[in-house]
């Protein structure tokens, strides 16, 4: 049984190899492939890995890294997709560009997520093409790549029939802050409800051993005027990014203020913290820095701490665990594979298209909501029409996304000019225009030609 990860050179790849390898028996994993463009990165993480299997858990899992693309994909039972087309010097591009136009900078989210979207999609078409063509006929391809919405609308045009499964480990990031603040230690009996599109979405209930917990967690929200647990609240280092999940750092805190902020507006439901960048686009440019956005918060920690760690550990033979990023996203996608293998019917949280699922938005739309996931793929779980208000927000966002997939499909400057218009985060066409030619010239080599 084989396992192969695409963008083996990613700081969450050890995270994602020790939830596999604590998973080998129901997984029945032998072995684990890591696949990247980038040869030097991705040696410098296969050290890391290596020691995780052989030294830390001693899981006996064989351990392949490959820059052959015939020897990633072959007899492969799981592609593991993560891959960041431009990586970190792009990912900045994407969000100081839409910053110096007076526009949310944001890595998924607006004319950042267009951009990144462009540069996704047809690599995707590769890795999706490759599996067919050499790994087993069975196989899923998992992915984790961003922006999963395009991505995932992409798949649906032009690989239809492919074995994939878009996902995305934000919501789960949320469930782990609402049960540190519930003070919930096992969070595996929290059962949500959700629906939207990825990133883009709301919980419209959270229960813990049947008990419906979002009035309480409504009112606590109200009383501490943020989402995080109080523990993070008194203690500095925390806030300051020195301690807590990924999730926690920087310039988090005014995305977790944010989920206050939206509450106290809209209290029904619980959004999806990436809704900020569309419901407060103001003042998230407010209290940006256009010259040092989150791009450099993560390479000033968890890349930096990732390839020093790796350093100290080629120089000492020691290892520090707190120096890669362990929990949720590992754990999440390993789970997925588990329940596709084993036919647990387990309850996850997908991006799968509509077909009636949500009965007001359109049925090709490709909509983040729970399903039971089994050998087949997903069972998806039918919900109640959405509100008016929410349907609109999801509207515009959703033909936003399509525009950007039919501008990469037909190389169209004006399906690209009406993507970036349409967005909600873009105050005017003309700034639309101001943004996207910028970008056009960032992004020379990654995107497809547009005219």
């Amino acid at each position: 049984m084989i396992i192969t990860i695409i963008g083996g050179g990613s700081t969450f790849t050890p995270g994602i190899v020790k939830s596999i390898a604590l998973r080998k028996e129901e997984l029945g994993v032998d072995e684990i492939r890591l696949f990247d463009l980038d040869k030097e990165r991705q040696d410098k993480v296969a050290v890391v890995v290596k020691w995780i299997l052989d030294e830390e858990l001693k899981s006996g899992i064989k351990l392949t890294v490959t820059y052959d693309v015939e020897e990633a994909y072959t007899d492969a039972d799981f592609i593991f997709a993560q891959m960041r087309v431009g990586k970190y010097a792009l990912r900045e591009q994407d969000e100081k560009i839409p910053l110096k136009h007076g526009c949310v900078g944001q890595e998924t989210c607006g004319c950042g997520g267009l951009a990144y979207g462009l540069r996704t999609i047809f690599p995707m078409m590769e890795v999706i093409d490759y599996a067919e063509k050499y790994a087993k006929s069975s196989h899923w391809i998992l992915n984790y790549s961003n922006p999963a919405s395009i991505v995932s609308e992409a798949c649906r045009v032009l690989r239809p029939k492919a074995r994939i499964i878009n996902i995305c480990d934000m919501p789960i990031a949320i469930i782990d802050v609402v049960a540190a603040a519930l003070e919930i230690k096992d969070k595996e009996n929290i059962v949500y409800d959700y629906y939207g599109l990825n990133h883009f979405g709301w919980f419209t209930s959270i229960e813990y051993k049947g008990e419906d917990m979002m009035p309480k967690l409504r009112d606590y929200i109200m009383e501490h005027e943020i989402l995080l647990p109080a523990a993070y609240l008194k203690d500095k280092a925390a806030l300051a990014g020195k301690k807590t999940n990924r999730h926690t750092k920087g310039s988090w805190y005014y995305v977790w203020k944010g989920v206050y902020e939206i509450m106290a507006n809209f209290p029904d439901t619980l959004p999806n913290t990436y809704l900020n960048y569309y419901l407060q686009q103001k003042e998230f440019v407010e209290h940006s820095d256009p010259t040092h956005t989150r791009a450099n918060e993560v390479m000033e920690s968890r890349e930096k701490n990732l390839f020093d760690g790796i350093d100290e550990y080629l120089k000492t033979g020691e290892v520090k665990e707190t120096v890669f990023y362990a929990g949720s996203h590992g754990d999440w996608i390993a789970d997925l594979a588990i329940a596709l293998k084993n036919d647990t019917k387990a309850r996850f949280l997908v991006i799968t298209e509509n077909k009636g699922c949500i009965p007001n938005l359109p049925y090709d739309a490709m909509v983040e909501v729970p399903a039971y996931i089994g050998k087949n793929g997903p069972e998806v779980l039918t919900q109640d029409p959405v509100p008016l208000f929410q349907q609109g927000l999801i509207m515009q966002q959703l033909n936003s996304e399509k525009l950007i997939v039919q501008a990469a499909i037909e190389g169209s400057y004006q399906k690209a000019l009406e993507a970036f218009t349409l967005s909600k985060t873009v105050p005017s066409m003309n700034v639309a225009k101001a943004v996207l030619d910028d970008m056009i010239e960032a992004n020379k080599g990654y995107w497809p030609e547009l005219k």
